[in-house]
């Protein structure tokens, strides 16, 4: 017997019992598809995330305040008062992967304009702080350095602040205030929408950091310093950077924990990758149930038709058949059976990816390689669970299997 009549044959044997073979198939058919819909899912959310987190500036670094030990106590980050305009300006002059750099002070309060009014944050920046955060300025400019050198009292705001303190008229020129300090409107942002912690990035002023240290928070210390690396690749590099100049900078000794934390957006991307990474292989581990069940499912159906077709088997073997093409009659017939039920899969998968996207909105993202992994897996699914039934009728003794009633 050749390779083509052995598949004619489990062909055949396929299409008498239509409806079982399509029963047994169920099984792979759920499995593949699940596999397929949870990939995607979990490739898509992948992909959002880095996206969200890139969108606050895909190369972003930020220095923050460390928690420091004072009296035998350690104390909050957020209360500590380490970093200072040296620190910025060392950083600015000294550093090779930094593109550019800015100090950072906030404020939380009420912003007013007319008779309107509207709880913001206004934040205190340098010129760079649009390019660290890959924003621009929609309409009007952005403020310079002469302003930060003379503590003007000029910002820029975003779509949020507009909508609210200047519905349908221009803010342009005009004048709002916060905590009583008047600054006047010079630009307004391009819309961002909200980030991945689901925060308005819209919701904010921006004024030069002199005059919010002066004359709203009255505060000589940052409460951060935020930077962007020459590149993603440069990340990294550029951390270690800043860590060592920091360190110099503040005198921290060999051993000693520093009083300040420099991270950067690779890491958060990383992290959160890693999580989504974790789920998606959760999600498929419970999805390739469905495959072994599926696979158990056709090692039943071998089993049975074996038995049913004990005498073919016996007619076969006296008529010269030998134990391989035998054995490669049933797996044939298991493998196509797997086969076309991860045909199928394939395409209910992909189609409940699509209705996914269309209803639930979730990001999805199919990969060649999810499909390729599920054919695999059904090939090796029919041969596994088909070698056992195959093997047995193998075995058979000619004689015994004539006999078979």
């Amino acid at each position: 017997m050749n390779f083509s009549n052995l598949i004619k044959i489990a062909w055949k044997a396929i299409l008498l019992n239509k409806t079982r073979a399509m029963l047994t198939m169920l099984g792979i058919i759920i499995g593949v598809a699940s596999v397929i819909a949870m990939l995607a899912i979990g490739e898509g959310s992948k992909e959002s995330i880095k996206k969200n987190i890139s969108s606050m500036g895909a190369n972003l670094i930020t220095i923050r305040p460390g928690a420091g030990m004072m009296g035998g106590v350690r104390s909050d980050p957020s209360s500590m008062q380490t970093l200072t305009l040296n620190d910025y300006k060392t950083l600015k002059t000294q550093t090779h992967y930094i593109k550019n750099i800015s100090p950072m002070v906030n404020g939380s309060g009420q912003s007013i304009a007319g008779s309107n009014n509207w709880p913001t944050t206004i934040y205190g920046a340098s010129p760079e702080y649009l390019s660290i955060r890959d924003w621009s300025v929609e309409k009007g400019s952005m403020f310079t350095e002469d302003d930060i050198e003379s503590y003007a009292k000029v910002a820029v705001i975003g779509k949020t602040v507009q909508e609210n303190l200047f519905p349908n008229e221009d803010p342009i020129g005009k004048m709002i205030r916060f905590k009583n300090i008047p600054f006047k409107v010079i630009g307004i942002l391009k819309e961002k929408g909200e980030n991945t912690f689901g925060q308005d990035q819209d919701d904010i002023i921006i004024a030069p950091y002199t005059a919010v240290q002066k004359r709203i928070l009255a505060q000589k210390y940052l409460q951060s310093i935020v930077a962007s690396s020459i590149s993603e690749d440069d990340s990294e590099a550029a951390v270690n950077e800043i860590t060592t100049i920091m360190e110099k900078q503040h005198n921290i000794k060999e051993g000693d924990d520093n009083d300040f934390n420099v991270s950067s957006q690779q890491e958060i991307i990383s992290t959160f990758s890693s999580t989504s990474e974790m789920l998606t292989v959760l999600l498929v581990a419970i999805a390739s149930i469905s495959l072994i069940v599926g696979g158990i499912g056709i090692m039943n159906i071998m089993y049975v038709s074996v038995k049913e077709r004990t005498k073919e088997i016996g007619l076969r073997m006296a008529i010269g058949a030998k134990g391989k093409d035998i054995l490669l009659q049933f797996l044939i017939e298991s493998v196509l059976i797997s086969i076309t039920g991860g045909i199928l899969g394939v395409f209910i998968g992909l189609g409940a990816t699509f209705a996914i996207k269309q209803f639930a909105g979730w990001p999805v993202s199919i990969t060649m390689s999810s499909i390729v992994i599920s054919f695999a897996v059904c090939t090796i699914t029919g041969v596994f669970f088909g070698w056992y039934p195959a093997r047995k009728a193998a075995q058979s003794d000619p004689i015994n299997a004539l006999r078979y009633e």
